[in-house]
C-alpha cells in the first residue's frame, strides 16, 4: 500500500474553489475515520503539560518535577507522590506553519505542503471540540497571513483553506520560520500549545524565539521532510534548482556527492532537533514516502506513555 495514498493533493494552493473544498473534505474524513476512536482524550494525551487544574496524586516517580509534590498524601501513606495536573479546559492551539517555496516539493506520493495541511488537520481535530480556539500564523519569507484564534468547525476548514491556499514568496526570497514565529510571541498570548510546522531547511535563526514561546505555551514541533531532503539519488549528472532563490546549478552526483550531502543533511537534523528540544518541545516527523496517520498515532501513544510514567 503506498505510503499517504489517502491524502489529497492541495496543488500547491493552486486548486480551484469546489476542487479545494472537495480535498479538504475528503482530509477531514480521512482524518476523523483514522484517529477518532484511537487518540481521543484529554488534551495531555497529546501533549503533556503541567495544566491549571490539580487532578489525582500518584507515586512519585524518577523524573517528576518535585514542585508538584503532594506533602498530605506523601505523608499520609509515607510513600511521596506526586499531583497530576489537568490541561485547562478550554485550550487555545496557534499552529505556526511554513509555507515557503520549499514546501511546494514532492518526489513521493505528495508534497511537503500537503503534508504540513494534513498534520494541521490533524492537531486541529485532536484539540477541538469543548470551546477550544484555533488560530494559525502562515510565513512564506515576503509576507505573513494571521488567522484568529476561534473555535468551530467552519472556522477550522476556514483555517485549513488558508494554510493551503497562501501563495509562495516571489522567488529570489528564502522562507523566513523565524519571522512566523516571532509574530506568535509578541503580542504575548494566553497560555496554550504552540505548534511549528516547517521543514527547518534553512538556517536556525529562530532559536531565541521558540526558546520565549516554550517558556510561556505547550510546544510541538512539526518536521514534514521529503526523502530527497536527506539523500540524493545515483542518477550522475543533474541541473538542480534552489525552490527559494530560483538559481540553478549542475552537478554530477557522485558516491562522495552523495556520502557528504546525507552526511550534512543528517547534522542539520540532529541540530534541528536538539535545538527544539532544548526550547522545550518535543518533534513529530512526518515524510512523504511514509504513512503520516501511523507516524502521528506513534507519536501520540509516546507522549502517553510518558504522560503515564511521569515524564514530560
Amino acid at each position: 500500500m503506498p505510503a499517504n495514498k489517502d491524502l489529497p493533493s492541495l496543488g500547491a494552493g493552486l486548486l480551484s474553489e469546489p476542487q479545494l473544498t472537495a480535498a479538504l473534505k475528503t482530509l477531514e474524513l480521512t482524518v476523523r475515520r483514522k484517529l477518532d476512536g484511537v487518540l481521543q482524550g484529554e488534551h495531555l494525551g497529546l501533549i503533556p503539560g503541567p495544566g491549571s487544574e490539580p487532578g489525582e496524586a500518584r507515586a512519585y516517580q524518577p523524573g517528576d518535577d518535585i514542585r508538584r509534590m503532594e506533602w498530605s498524601v506523601t505523608a499520609r501513606t509515607t510513600q511521596p507522590h506526586v499531583r497530576q495536573m489537568i490541561a485547562d479546559r478550554e485550550l487555545e492551539t496557534w499552529l505556526v506553519v511554513d509555507a515557503s517555496a520549499s514546501l511546494d516539493f514532492g518526489t513521493v506520493n505528495c508534497t511537503k505542503r500537503d503534508l504540513a495541511v494534513a498534520a494541521a488537520a490533524a492537531l486541529v481535530h485532536l484539540t477541538s471540540g469543548g470551546g477550544n480556539r484555533h488560530g494559525a500564523i502562515v510565513c512564506t519569507g515576503d509576507r505573513l497571513v494571521r488567522v484568529p484564534a476561534r473555535s468551530g468547525r467552519a472556522h477550522a476548514q476556514n483555517l485549513l483553506k488558508a494554510i493551503a491556499t497562501t501563495a509562495r514568496a516571489s522567488t529570489g526570497v528564502r522562507g523566513d520560520l523565524h519571522a512566523g514565529i516571532e509574530a506568535l510571541r509578541r503580542p504575548q498570548r494566553r497560555r496554550g500549545l504552540a505548534v511549528v510546522i516547517s521543514d527547518f531547511l534553512g538556517p536556525i535563526d529562530w532559536e531565541r524565539s521558540l526558546r520565549a514561546i516554550g517558556a510561556h505555551h505547550e510546544l510541538l514541533a512539526v518536521e514534514v521532510l521529503d526523502p530527497r531532503d536527506l539523500t540524493l539519488p545515483d542518477v550522475g549528472e543533474v541541473s538542480l534548482a534552489d525552490a527559494e532563490s530560483g538559481e540553478v546549478r549542475d552537478i554530477t552526483i557522485t558516491p562522495a556527492v552523495r556520502r557528504d550531502f546525507a552526511a550534512a543533511a543528517r547534522d542539520h537534523q540532529a541540530k534541528v532537533h536538539r535545538t527544539i528540544r532544548s526550547c522545550g518541545g518535543p518533534v513529530l516527523g512526518l515524510r512523504t514516502d511514509r504513512d503520516w496517520i501511523t507516524d502521528t498515532v506513534k507519536f501520540v501513544a509516546q507522549r502517553r506513555r510518558g504522560l503515564a510514567a511521569g515524564v514530560g
